[in-house]
């Protein structure tokens, strides 16, 4: 069976040359709008999507290509979507990439080019679906595509296994990074809404002036521009979920309509009259204090309450113990394999400073700079420098009775393996223990012969041998 391939084009000649180009290696979807790109998204489930961005209402526009490029990455964030677009449009299709598309090519399109991106971006796509599998049976610690071993968040995965059976409204609280959009799509589909779609809003990313209109959608002529109906939000997450993020952000207008969907499953498009039914789960996430908003008079506490049946708190990546060194490690071989860089580890410095940053932007901000240090890595290992970390940067005490055990263990290997040149014999009476236990002490602390500054004539290589263990 061949692969499903999406195409996304107002233009009917483009629509039925790329057909005919592709159509012996795919299995191609044709539409012309936004609604079609997502209704037959979820429909098909493309391996991959090509995107005009000149889409109706406005062709001349970036602005409805764009949404569509939102909308295909909430319902799969890691969807390949590869945006098509004029030559004056270079700058918006660079604009796009940074929102999350593959890749873009110019228009007219050399079709060679695009069968050899299509192809990598298909490659790239499987490689990424076996790594999640194969993490999803070999890791007791990842739970819905989130990893975590410290009693942070195997408290949150517990809230969540229970709050997934209901369908009750969910809050969830934590510092932007922190992976409130995760943990809502987990809620989702460990629910009986699995099957259902999953939409994610940023309330905070959207123009006031637009946002009830995205929201509750609209009738033709309701404003200036609403040339058609339209969809909101609302109804299309209709038998699934909708995300709403940075609800602190809403204005009071939308607050009392959003209040009484919740009260009771119906709302009105604007500019209409008729009431539509819908049964759609409400989970909302804000990293501000939401009961300080509340006192404050900005947000209404008959909506927080509605909103916060159910509380789940996403803790800080600091706050995490040794989950730190975990995702690293995950994100260092999810993205190696990405960029075909085969097995890459971390220098001895790169973990320091990676324990000792007090990581702001917690795992969104670990996981660029992961990504980063795979980039610009020479060789085989990533180093602070790749990470752009410092060694002693944003230095922090340790959360744990283990991770204080490790950090003075560390300082004194250290220590003892610079004031002897890397020497491990010597490095090892000093420290009063076995060549064997100083190397297995070296390996569980990431340091390597190489970072401890180890002799590199023949005779230190020797005398570093470490002795054969007696049985």
């Amino acid at each position: 069976m061949k692969p499903k391939l999406l195409i996304v084009d107002d233009d009917e000649e483009i629509r039925t040359q790329m057909k005919w180009a592709l159509s012996p290696d795919y299995d191609t979807v044709l539409v012309e709008d936004r609604a079609g790109a997502l209704e037959n998204f979820k429909a098909a489930q493309p391996v991959a999507t090509l995107l005009d961005l000149g889409l109706p209402p406005n062709p001349n526009s970036c602005e409805e290509g764009l949404a569509t490029l939102s909308g295909l990455l909430t319902i799969e964030k890691n969807a390949k979507v590869i945006v098509i677009s004029g030559q004056g449009e270079k700058n918006n299709a660079i604009q796009a990439v940074g929102a999350g598309a593959y890749d873009f090519l110019c228009k007219p399109v050399d079709l060679e080019e695009l069968k050899l991106i299509l192809h990598r971006c298909i490659y790239v796509r499987n490689l990424e679906n076996e790594y999640r599998e194969m993490e999803r049976k070999l890791r007791p610690d990842v739970f819905e595509d989130m990893l975590g071993t410290s009693p942070q968040m195997q408290g949150v995965f517990a809230f969540i296994r229970k709050v997934a059976t209901t369908d009750a409204p969910v809050l969830l609280l934590g510092e932007s990074g922190t992976g409130k959009e995760m943990a809502a799509l987990a809620i989702h589909r460990r629910s009986s809404r699995k099957d259902g779609p999953f939409i994610a809003i940023n309330c905070n990313a959207i123009p006031e002036n637009l946002l009830e209109s995205e929201l509750f959608g609209h009738e033709k002529g309701a404003f200036t521009g609403a040339h058609i109906q339209r969809k909101g939000l609302m109804e299309s997450a209709g038998g699934g979920t909708l995300f709403l993020d940075e609800i602190g952000e809403l204005p009071p207008p939308i607050q009392v309509k959003l209040l009484r969907f919740l009260q009771e499953q119906r709302f009105q498009r604007v500019g209409g009259r008729q009431e539509i039914q819908i049964d759609t789960r409400i989970i909302a996430a804000t990293n501000a204090d939401l009961k300080e908003t509340v006192a404050k008079g900005k947000f209404r506490e008959d909506l927080y309450f509605r909103l916060a049946v159910v509380v789940i708190k996403m803790p800080p990546l600091r706050g995490r113990g040794e989950d730190v060194d975990l995702l690293a490690r995950s994100f260092l071989h999810q993205f190696a394999a990405q960029c075909e860089k085969g097995a890459l580890s971390f220098a001895a410095d790169a973990l320091r400073a990676v324990k000792r940053h007090s990581w702001p932007g917690n795992v969104r901000e670990l996981q660029n700079r992961i990504k980063r240090g795979v980039i610009m890595a020479d060789g085989k290992r990533v180093t602070a420098s790749d990470l752009e970390l410092s060694d002693s940067a944003d230095v922090i005490p340790p959360s744990t009775l283990r991770e204080a055990r490790e950090n003075l263990e560390r300082e004194m290997v250290e220590q003892a393996l610079k004031k002897h040149s890397g020497r491990i014999s010597s490095a090892a009476t000093e420290l009063g223990v076995s060549r064997p236990t100083l190397y297995e002490l070296m390996e569980k602390l990431g340091i390597s012969k190489r970072d401890a500054n180890a002799r590199n004539s023949a005779e230190a290589e020797k005398e570093e041998a470490p002795e054969p263990q007696k049985t």
